[in-house]
């Protein structure tokens, strides 16, 4: 990974770390319900690394949507969607896909999409 990538991914995670450090100190003044504590918790939370598998798995079993149409959700190619869940490419989503299906492995299509 290039330096540039390093620093804007630490830079991202201490962003997020504070954010979710504020919102624990407004909750702790009663300023944030237990349910947009939740959500914040979710937004600030990094996604794992999904394999292959995973990422097949959450299309078929939780999606339940072709390549194309869950490209289309997460708002990347379908030759991305095709390297997610073929093994021996050895790409793996990142970034705001990884948050996507993050989501939606928790929640289900319906966070995305409503």
């Amino acid at each position: 990974m290039s330096n540039k990538k390093t620093t804007e991914i630490t830079e991202d995670n201490r962003i997020l770390d504070e954010m979710l450090e504020m919102a624990q100190a407004l909750q702790g003044h009663d300023l944030i319900s237990k349910q947009d504590m939740a959500k914040m918790k979710l937004i600030c939370e990094a996604p794992p690394q999904y394999s292959s598998e995973n990422v097949m798995s959450i299309r078929v079993e939780k999606a339940k949507v072709s390549q194309s149409v869950f490209a289309s959700f997460l708002n990347v190619s379908v030759s991305a969607v095709q390297k997610w869940e073929s093994p021996s490419s050895g790409k793996h989503p990142s970034g705001a896909a990884a948050k996507l299906l993050q989501l939606i492995e928790k929640r289900g299509l319906e966070a995305i999409v409503a």
